[in-house]
Order: C-alpha cells, then sequence, then structure tokens
C-alpha cells in the first residue's frame, strides 16, 4: 500500500499545548467558553469574532486545539461556535462512540445555542465526521442553519471505504494513531478512543453514507463542498482506489444536487491544517449569491 488509509479520518499536525490550550481568538482577541452537558458528557464550546454566526463541528480525531489556524481566520468574518466531541480535547470521555452518539453531542450544542443571542441562524459547517453529522442535524432540524459547509465528508461514495482486503491495514493505522496519542493524553489535543472503537465508528461512518443522498433531499438551504482531490494522498494501489471512489461520490451528489457548490483542493484529507486559508476564502466567497451556483475548481 503506497499510503496510509488512516487519511480517512485523521487529526492535524502534532503540536503540544499547555492545559489553557492554544490561545485562538475572535478579531478582538477574546474566547468565551462554556459547557454543554447531556448523555453524561461535558462538551466544552467556545465562541469567538464577530460578524455572521457559524459552528463550526471538527471530524473524528480532531479537536478545537487542531482547528486553531481555521478558527481563527474564520473569526475575521465570522462569530465562530466550535466544541470539542465526546472524547476529544477538553470533552469528557463517554461509554459509547456511535455516528448517534457524536450526532447528539451536535444537536445539544445547537440547542444550547438555541437560548443565546444569535441574530439569525448560523452557517453549519463541519470537516470530516462533522459533516456528515451537520448533513444529519440540517435534515432532521428544517430552518435552524442558513446554509451548509461540509469540508471533505458526507461523500456519498458509490463503495465502502474498509473492505476486506484493507481491513487490517486500517486496524494497524488506527493502532498506530492510537500510541501517538499517548504523547498528547492530558492536552487540549487528546483523543480517548481506542484503535477498536475508531475502527468500528469508521466502518459505520460507511454505511451511514451509503445513505446519505435521502439526507440531501430533505436539505432546503445552500449547500458549499470544500473537497480534497487526493484524500488518501498520492500513489497507485488503494490510495488511487480510494481518491477515484471520493470523487465518483460527488460526481453522484451533483448530478443529483445540482446546486451544490463544489470546490476541490489540491490537499489530502487533512486539507483543514494545510490549507486553511483557502478554505476560509471560500466559506467567505459562497456567502455571495453569485458564488453559489455551479462547480467551482480550485487549484
Amino acid at each position: 500500500m503506497t499510503t496510509r488509509t488512516s487519511a480517512i479520518e485523521v487529526s492535524g499536525p502534532r503540536r503540544s499545548y499547555g492545559a489553557g490550550g492554544p490561545g485562538v481568538g475572535g478579531s478582538d482577541g477574546t474566547t468565551r467558553q462554556f459547557t454543554v452537558q447531556h448523555d453524561g458528557v461535558a462538551i466544552p464550546v467556545f465562541r469567538g469574532g464577530r460578524g455572521r454566526p457559524l459552528v463550526l463541528c471538527p471530524g473524528l480525531n480532531s479537536t478545537y486545539a487542531d482547528l486553531h489556524e481555521l478558527i481563527e481566520l474564520l473569526r475575521r468574518d465570522h462569530d465562530v461556535v466550535t466544541f470539542d466531541l465526546r472524547g476529544h480535547g477538553l470533552a469528557s470521555a463517554a461509554d459509547r462512540y456511535s455516528f448517534e452518539a457524536f450526532l447528539s453531542d451536535l444537536v445539544a450544542v445547537m440547542a444550547e445555542l438555541g437560548r443565546l443571542d444569535l441574530p439569525a441562524p448560523p452557517v453549519l459547517a463541519g470537516y470530516s465526521l462533522g459533516a456528515d453529522l451537520a448533513v444529519h442535524y440540517a435534515s432532521e432540524h428544517p430552518g435552524a442553519v442558513a446554509e451548509l459547509v461540509l469540508i471533505d465528508g458526507a461523500n456519498p461514495v458509490p463503495e465502502p471505504f474498509i473492505t476486506e482486503d484493507v481491513l487490517a491495514e486500517f486496524r494497524s493505522a488506527w493502532e498506530d494513531l492510537a500510541t501517538e496519542q499517548e504523547a498528547v493524553r492530558g492536552t487540549p489535543r487528546q483523543v480517548l478512543l481506542t484503535a477498536e472503537e475508531t475502527l468500528a465508528l469508521t466502518m459505520e461512518i460507511d454505511v451511514v453514507r451509503s445513505r446519505i443522498l435521502d439526507r440531501y433531499r430533505k436539505i432546503d438551504q445552500p449547500i458549499n463542498m470544500i473537497m480534497s482531490a487526493s484524500m488518501a494522498g498520492g500513489g497507485e494501489g488503494h490510495a488511487l482506489r480510494l481518491n477515484q471512489n471520493w470523487r465518483a461520490g460527488i460526481e453522484r451528489l451533483v448530478r443529483e444536487q445540482p446546486h451544490i457548490a463544489t470546490s476541490w483542493l489540491d490537499a489530502d484529507h487533512r486539507l483543514v491544517f494545510t490549507h486553511a486559508s483557502e478554505i476560509a476564502h471560500i466559506i467567505r466567497s459562497a456567502q455571495r449569491p453569485a458564488d453559489r451556483a455551479g462547480s467551482m475548481i480550485t487549484p
């Protein structure tokens, strides 16, 4: 195999932070934090910036601390609310890490925001697993969000990612990642899921994405997708198959939903860490109506 298939759901570059995290803030230099308690889990929520409300949902193995560069850029134009999913970052551990459990974290955060002073329904952005959660939330809560920004996730791929011939390699990749996580245990970048829990969730996401077209059909809000052209990295073999499957899924989606705007970045699945400025620019530009129609290719 020429590339690690763990690129499907992967955290950001390894950095060490103290207990206070990276200290990113909004354009006024402040970050407000509160905690949402639900399902026996404490979810830390962070808010900063000014402008149009935007909620950013992280993905599997990514935390608020990991996403600090993108968050800081978005806060120049948006009142950004983001959070750590259960078992990630400053959130507490949980006794279950299923797709529905993670979706309940997003639902709980959005319910709390409904009691705050947001001037309008927010843009809901999600990365990787977070994009899938955003689609499910929007399909179940009509009118709750103004639009969706889906970053390298929520892809109705025609074939599953984890097939029998790569199962052992996926398991090995998650075991390696769990070992690496020992170095950041107790910091805002920690992830508490075991390798088997991550593998089980990744397989569940395959099933979720096989049915996600039905979710898109229930959404009336504008949708802007920002996708990686080489989500599994370069090379041949499994990486080539995964990349082709990734593009085929989006082509399938746009054929059925031609109003969805799509941007492709010359990047792998780590695009939120390697191309944060481009992603922030696309989000900013997509909110002008003239930019929403059709499909946009970004080199």
